[in-house]
C-alpha cells in the first residue's frame, strides 16, 4: 500500500499544515503496467530520435529478390519470461531467418513453440532497425509486424484479434549489436512477456 500525504501550503497564519492522506494500492500489476508504459514510451522516443530520413516501403517485404547491401540473419530465442506465470506455460523457443536491407528495412519468418507447447509461426514482411539510439552506436531499436499463427483451440483467446489461429502481431525490441554483427535483444510480447533473442549474421 502506497500512502500519499498532501501538505497544504499554508493556513491563515502562514504556517504549513498537513493535509489528508490518500492510500493507493501498490500491486505487481500496477508496477508492471507502469514499467511497460515507460518502456514503450522510451522505445518510441528512441525510434523517433534515430529514425533515418527515408519513406518506408510497405511493399518491399514481399519482394524476395536480393538487393545490394542485403544481410541475412539467423534469429533464435532460447528463453521467454512471462509477466503472469501459469502452470499451463511450457518452455518457449524460436528459430527463424531475418533479412535486413541496406536501408534498415526488415522482413522474415520464424518457427516457434508457444507458451502452451503449440507449434507456431510468425511471418513479418514489415519491420525496421534504428541504430545509434541515445548516441550509442551499438544500441538499437527494432520493430517487426506481420501475421501470427498457432494459438488454437482452448488457447485461441490468449492473443488478441485471433481468428482460427491467425492474428496480427507487432513486436518491438531493444538490443545491442557487437562489432561482429551479432546481436542480443529483448522482444516485448505485448502484456504477456519478454523474449530473449540472439541474431547471427549468415550473409
Amino acid at each position: 500500500m502506497l500512502i500519499i500525504n498532501v501538505t497544504v501550503p499554508c493556513n491563515y497564519f502562514g504556517h504549513r499544515q498537513p493535509g489528508p492522506s490518500f492510500p493507493i494500492p501498490l500491486t505487481y500489476s500496477s508496477v508492471k503496467t507502469t514499467f511497460l508504459a515507460r518502456l514503450a514510451g522510451a522505445s518510441l522516443a528512441a525510434c523517433l530520435a534515430a529514425s533515418p530520413a527515408h519513406a518506408y516501403d510497405w511493399g518491399d517485404g514481399f519482394d524476395l529478390s536480393s538487393k545490394s547491401g542485403d544481410h541475412i540473419n539467423l534469429i533464435a530465442s532460447p528463453y521467454t519470461s512471462h509477466f503472469h506465470p501459469s502452470d499451463e506455460h511450457e518452455h518457449v523457443w524460436l528459430i527463424g531467418l531475418e533479412r535486413e536491407r541496406a536501408n534498415g528495412a526488415l522482413a522474415g519468418a520464424a518457427f516457434f513453440s508457444n507458451s502452451f507447447g503449440q507449434e507456431s509461426a510468425y511471418i513479418f514482411p514489415w519491420g525496421e532497425i534504428y541504430r545509434n539510439v541515445l548516441d550509442q552506436p551499438q544500441l538499437y531499436f527494432k520493430w517487426t509486424a506481420g501475421l501470427l499463427y498457432g494459438y488454437t483451440g482452448r488457447y485461441e483467446h490468449k492473443v488478441p484479434l485471433n481468428s482460427g489461429g491467425f492474428s496480427p502481431a507487432i513486436v518491438p525490441a531493444m538490443g545491442w549489436e557487437f562489432s561482429s554483427g551479432q546481436q542480443i535483444q529483448l522482444n516485448l510480447l505485448g502484456l504477456n512477456g519478454m523474449m530473449l533473442q540472439f541474431t547471427q549474421p549468415l550473409k
